[in-house]
């Protein structure tokens, strides 16, 4: 199983370091560069304290405006807030819109029901790496974590297991770390959703929903990281090219991030 370091803020859930995984080359991902969560949104005074003291420089905003205006972000003292909006381009359904989709277990049913809320997500996989915004997003994201001043950095969405998910899938394959603890660290976010998302499940059953029509939404499935996988594959044909031809990191920015992020055995 993949190790995480994991420090524990009540108010800011799916937090975690990025850091801690063995490379192929017997390296290892240094712990305290880079932390996932949530929106800081649901920061109290207390978590808000405890991240600035994990030393966080950098907080990368993934999300929509619309989901920023929603929920703006309570900064760590001293963070500097960077917008990379990965679904800028998009035309489907976005985060953002998911608020008004399930507001009726109708509406929900139009437009999630007969597979169409597992499409979503593997549609959404695929579009992290095809949109152009998505290629603007993460390419900057990497570029910029390249640079010592910007790390310690947090990276976040909404819930901070989609796009989050790619961003940390994407770095830790570059990194050398094996496909297969990747995976096991992407799916490290899943019992949290759950836990997380249960009183919604809840309350949308109380108002007559199936909760098995949501659950495609708040879990996380290998399957939406293979979507992603196969698109970045389709494409490109490895991560070194996706990072290269696809987000325009040059190869001294990929060497850059690689002596940053790996300890060497």
């Amino acid at each position: 199983m993949a190790s995480a370091q994991e420090p524990r803020i009540a108010t800011l859930p799916n937090l975690r370091d990025v850091g801690g995984h063995p490379t192929r080359d017997g390296g290892r991902v240094r712990a305290g560069l880079l932390f996932r969560s949530t929106d800081l949104s649901r920061l109290d005074d207390a978590g808000a304290a405890d991240l600035e003291r994990l030393g966080v420089r950098t907080v990368f905003d993934l999300r929509s405006a619309a989901e920023r205006e929603g929920r703006p972000d309570r900064l760590p003292g001293g963070a500097e807030h960077v917008i990379v909006d990965v679904l800028r381009d998009s035309a489907g359904l976005t985060p953002a819109d998911m608020e008004r989709v399930l507001a009726t277990p109708e509406g929900a049913a139009q437009a999630l029901g007969n597979g169409r809320a597992e499409r979503f997500f593997v549609d959404a996989y695929r579009e992290f790496v095809e949109l152009p915004s998505a290629r603007a997003a993460y390419g900057r994201l990497f570029r910029e974590l390249a640079r010592p001043a910007r790390r310690p950095a947090l990276v976040h969405c909404t819930t901070g297991k989609d796009r989050t998910g790619w961003a940390t899938a994407t770095l830790l394959l570059l990194l050398g770390v094996p496909d297969e603890v990747v995976m096991e660290e992407y799916l490290l976010s899943g019992p949290v959703m759950a836990a997380l998302f249960a009183p919604h499940l809840a309350a949308f059953e109380a108002l007559g929903g199936d909760p098995a029509l949501l659950r495609p939404l708040v879990e996380v499935r290998a399957g939406y990281l293979e979507a992603g996988l196969a698109a970045m594959r389709e494409s490109y044909a490895s991560v070194e090219r996706y990072v290269g031809d696809g987000l325009g990191v040059d190869g001294a920015t990929r060497e850059a991030l690689r002596r940053a992020f790996v300890e060497p055995g």
